[in-house]
């Protein structure tokens, strides 16, 4: 169970790193008047992935027990579910599909709020 608690660990460094680099490239192709392409948008599948991986991992130490030894477990366990709704949401539902330079400041700055969202999670340990 360590290693599983080693890699949660070292996973959530890994997600924020990811997500800052995504918006900050996402903010740089919406200044430039691009919209959002097949790259950003594989980028945005591998952070969701990601944070796929983060809740499946978080979830095997809640099943086994291992959550007591975060200090806010509800809140820590609020932010997990909520990063994993929030992309998918925006970009099918209020987006709906638009890959416009619209849905390119969209989809960096909600990029964005999903790297402070994961500085939060960490915080919460």
């Amino acid at each position: 169970m360590k290693l599983i608690i080693t890699i949660h660990s070292g996973l959530s460094n890994t997600i924020w790193l990811f997500f800052l680099a995504i918006s900050l490239w996402g903010i740089l192709r919406a200044i430039r008047g691009l919209g959002v392409d097949s790259s950003y948008l594989g980028a945005m599948v591998i952070g969701q992935g990601l944070y796929w991986l983060q809740g499946l991992l978080g979830l095997t130490l809640w099943i086994s027990g291992f959550i007591d030894a975060v200090s806010r477990q509800e809140m820590h366990i609020l932010y997990g579910a909520f990063t994993l709704v929030f992309m998918p949401f925006v970009y099918l539902v209020w987006l709906r599909g638009d890959d416009s330079n619209r849905g390119q400041w969209t989809m960096a700055l909600v990029n964005f709020f999903l790297f402070g969202v994961a500085l939060r999670a960490i915080s919460t340990v």
